[in-house]
C-alpha cells in the first residue's frame, strides 16, 4: 500500500515528484494529454507538503506560478489556500504550491 503525501518525509516526497516527473514526460511524449495532466496535478500536490502553510496568510495577495495570475486567501485548510482568483466572486481552492511565497 502506497504512503498518503502527508506520512511521507521530505526525502520520499522528492522522489515521489522526481518519478511523477519522468512518467509525466513520457505521456507527453506519448501525446497522452490527460494522463500528463494527472501527473503535473499530482507532483503540485506532492510539492505542497514540502512547503509550510503557516507561511501562508489568510487577507494576503499572493502570486500565482504561471505570472498570470493573482490569488488572495480567504482561509487555509491543510494544504490547500481557499479564496479568490484575480478578483473573482467564485471561491476556489488551490495548493499552496500553485502560490509564489513573498
Amino acid at each position: 500500500m502506497e504512503k498518503r503525501y502527508s506520512e511521507m518525509t521530505a526525502y520520499e516526497l522528492n522522489n515521489e515528484i522526481g518519478r511523477l516527473n519522468e512518467k509525466a514526460k513520457k505521456a507527453e511524449q506519448m501525446g497522452m494529454v490527460s494522463e500528463f495532466a494527472v501527473y503535473e496535478r499530482k507532483m503540485l500536490l506532492a510539492k505542497a507538503y514540502l512547503l509550510d502553510p503557516e507561511d501562508y496568510q489568510p487577507g494576503t495577495t499572493y502570486e500565482m506560478v504561471d505570472d498570470q495570475s493573482t490569488f488572495v486567501i480567504s482561509y487555509m485548510n491543510g494544504r490547500f489556500a481557499w479564496g479568490f482568483r484575480n478578483g473573482s466572486s467564485e471561491l476556489e481552492g488551490v495548493p499552496i504550491s500553485l502560490l509564489k511565497n513573498k
